[in-house]
């Protein structure tokens, strides 16, 4: 992992490893659903994932569930 995960992308990656839906998250977070979208491509890209297995093995490995 070349670049850190900011503390909010780390607080959608435990919701996403617990199979949130981006909406849930929004709501939860009280932040809009596109914004969520951001943080999710983000960390698909600071995490070299291409789909929510990927993230949720990766967030296994840095000990993020």
């Amino acid at each position: 992992m070349d670049e850190e995960l900011t503390q909010r992308e780390r607080i959608v990656l435990r919701a996403l490893t617990r199979n949130s839906t981006l909406r849930q998250i929004a709501q939860q977070e009280f932040i809009s659903p596109n914004t969520v979208k951001t943080h999710v491509r983000n960390i698909y890209r600071k995490l070299g994932v291409s789909d929510r297995d990927g993230v949720t093995a990766a967030a296994h490995a840095l000990g993020i569930e």
